[in-house]
């Protein structure tokens, strides 16, 4: 039999618990602007600033941003993609192409530059898929709005940018060093009937003379390619 002081004491606890519910729903609300608030100020005061080298989270970080975790990794992935690709791939190809300065050189930096650009067919098709995946995942993301605008700055800067950057210039690179190569293996192919004298080469023939050159105008068309590499070494890939 319930008495007159547990009636009271029932009635009392209903409101009691609604407001401990309110609180908790409270609670749980603040907790998800505090992450999106973290998240904000990480990709504006950090990830902006970061180049293309993009820091990896500590746990402190993923526990202060909780779901946009995820959001932060599509990024981040990204962008060690197009660093393997720089490091491995196009840096190699650079150092070699611009170690060249006089004919000579063609011949003594073929083996080399064969090796190092034997990638750069690849890496262009991997850059392209890595950003299609990229792009369907940031597709996927359900982000309020103020957070939206931030991450949409990023994405374009960590990967629209260096793709739309790499994905014509690795080609175009392939097809330069292949004409270095090729014409060191010309030089090659003509033991001792080539001299070399600093910027100046000799052949005893004419016909000789005109394939070095036909080579010459090949390397020429395509020169871009190795000062574009190198200014996008020197901006945004350091």
């Amino acid at each position: 039999m319930m008495t007159g002081s547990s009636r009271i004491l029932t009635r009392l606890l209903v409101p009691v618990m609604a407001l401990f519910l309110v609180l908790q729903l409270t609670g749980c609300g603040d907790n998800e602007a505090d992450q999106r608030k973290a998240f904000i100020d990480f990709l504006q005061n950090t990830v902006m600033r970061s180049g293309e080298h993009l820091p990896s989270l500590s746990e402190d970080q993923k526990q202060k941003f909780g779901p946009y975790v995820s959001d932060y990794a599509i990024l981040y992935g990204f962008s060690q993609q197009v660093n393997r690709a720089v490091d491995s791939g196009l840096k190699p190809v650079v150092d070699e192409l611009s170690a060249i300065r006089t004919p000579q050189d063609y011949l003594t930096h073929r083996d080399a530059l064969r090796q190092a650009s034997g990638s750069l067919g690849v890496l262009a098709q991997q850059i392209q898929t890595a950003k299609t995946q990229a792009d369907s995942s940031k597709a996927a993301l359900k982000q309020p709005e103020a957070l939206k605008t931030v991450y949409d700055n990023v994405y374009t800067k960590v990967v629209t940018q260096p793709a739309a950057t790499l994905m014509p210039l690795l080609p175009a690179l392939q097809t330069l060093s292949q004409d270095a190569v090729q014409t060191g293996d010309f030089l090659q192919q003509q033991g001792a009937n080539v001299s070399f004298n600093g910027s100046a080469i000799q052949f005893p023939t004419q016909a000789q003379a005109s394939q070095y050159n036909t080579l010459m105008s090949n390397l020429s068309a395509n020169a871009q390619a190795l000062s574009q590499a190198q200014t996008a070494l020197k901006g945004s890939f350091q």
